[in-house]
């Protein structure tokens, strides 16, 4: 039992920049590995980034490499997701996403935000 609340979202023009955080309920924080999926209007929820429970290793999706950046503060129970060069295509509703195992594209990860909307004026 964990609960994700994320938080950051709005409204950015392309080329700008925005800070997504994932605050997570309970004591067990550092024990999940954590991560980002996004899903835009009319498709399927697809992996962004992911990172490992200590920080050390990170996971991004081809479209996302070398514009987004995951991060996390164990001693704060949050995850981030820092989004720069945003293009129009990112606009999407992002969700945080939690599970024992690595959050990565191959698998789904048991536990999910509500989800945050982002949208990338052109």
């Amino acid at each position: 039992q964990v609960q994700l609340v994320e938080s950051g979202g709005g409204l950015v023009q392309a080329g700008g920049s925005l800070r997504l955080s994932c605050a997570a309920s309970g004591r067990t924080f550092s024990s999940y590995a954590m991560g980002w999926f996004r899903q835009a209007p009319v498709k399927e929820r697809v992996f962004v980034a992911g990172i490992s429970r200590g920080g050390t290793a990170s996971y991004y999706a081809d479209s996302v490499k070398g514009r987004f950046t995951i991060s996390r503060d164990n001693a704060k129970n949050t995850v981030y997701l820092q989004m720069n060069s945003l293009k129009p295509e990112d606009t999407a509703v992002y969700y945080c996403a939690a599970d024992f195992l690595p959050v990565t594209a191959g698998r789904k990860p048991e536990y999910w935000g509500q989800g945050t909307q982002v949208t990338v004026s052109s």
